[in-house]
């Protein structure tokens, strides 16, 4: 073999690694659309940092329908991008039939368990942060009823409904929990008018704070809440912006710093479970400008001191998705 054909052939096995390597991340956001001001909005922040700080570019795909969940994550690996990072439990039947025909691709879902060798799963403990913002709403309730608004009836959305509960109860055991979901088909994200008709129904129930986990029908509580002149606690992202001094805080899900890290490890994303919690900063409250005149000095104390507790393993938050029961509220 000559000196020439062997610097072809290094050249050519360099070029093949190195277009492996600059292979794009891609992301598919759930129904609900990117800009929701919630969890997808939360998942875009975490692709946006990332091509920031490194340069890089991403390809991305809107979902319209459920019918477009397997055809678009198909699209997306046969396109060579790797990995392909997907916002939603409701994907997590596509991916695991889809995973096993594209062995070389790796693949991130947030929200759900796939267990398939090239799969990284994240899921969140969720039922921490919402046991903190439970508290903060519980000392904010003058009338000692709260609410909370959940999207699709679903035990993930009982999850965050029942950590919450149980903070309110940790702070007033004699306070009342109004529970409703918006719905029990996917379009229950994505109805703001009904998340509206729901916070006001609340508010004639006693409601004088309304926690919503509801991804877009949640931008419609925060308002109804506003105008109706109680306060909301905001989901996922922070949310406090929207309704400065009304919004009494958000619970934070980091669904940015799963997204960011899924598209910095790249091709190497390492498969298996992650569970983001409070204790690595999975989960938290907001508190910023917009809300910091609603937070007192105790609230913050409380809820602080609590979370340290949660981080310590010296208090376990009841988690729905273990055995499917809330000890805290009816649902």
């Amino acid at each position: 073999m000559s000196m020439m054909h062997k610097f072809l052939g290094a050249a050519a096995s360099l070029a093949l690694m190195s277009g492996a390597a600059l292979a794009d991340p891609a992301i598919i956001f759930d129904l609900g659309g990117k800009f929701d001001k919630s969890f997808n909005e939360a998942a875009f922040n975490g692709a946006e940092k990332w091509a920031k700080e490194t340069g890089g570019t991403y390809k991305e795909l809107e979902m319209q329908s459920e019918a477009q969940r397997e055809q678009a994550l198909r699209r997306l690996a046969e396109a060579g991008a790797n990995p392909v990072v997907m916002t939603g439990f409701a994907f997590g039947d596509v991916l695991n039939t889809v995973a096993p025909d594209f062995p070389d691709t790796k693949f991130a879902i947030i929200d759900m368990v796939v267990e398939q060798p090239n799969v990284k799963s994240v899921v969140f403990n969720e039922h921490e942060g919402s046991y903190l913002v439970g508290m903060m709403a519980a000392m904010a309730s003058k009338s000692g009823t709260v609410g909370f608004i959940g999207g699709m009836d679903i035990p993930l959305i009982r999850k965050f409904a029942c950590g919450y509960a149980e903070g309110v109860k940790a702070v007033k055991p004699d306070a009342t929990v109004v529970i409703n979901m918006t719905g029990t088909t996917p379009a229950a994200w994505n109805d703001p008018v009904k998340g509206a008709e729901l916070a006001k129904a609340q508010k004639s129930q006693g409601a004088d704070v309304i926690y919503a986990a509801a991804g877009g029908t949640g931008i419609g509580v925060l308002q109804a809440a506003a105008d109706e002149g109680i306060l909301s606690i905001g989901v996922d992202s922070n949310q406090n912006y929207l309704h400065p001094g009304q919004v009494l805080t958000s619970m934070l899900k980091r669904v940015d710093n799963a997204v960011y890290e899924a598209f910095k490890e790249g091709a190497d994303l390492k498969p298996g479970i992650n569970v983001m919690g409070l204790a690595n900063d999975g989960v938290g409250y907001a508190l910023d400008d917009n809300n910091a005149s609603l937070v007192t000095d105790d609230m913050k104390a409380a809820v602080d001191a609590a979370a340290g507790k949660i981080k310590a393993g010296e208090l376990t938050v009841h988690d729905y998705m273990t055995d499917n029961t809330c000890p805290a509220a009816t649902f």
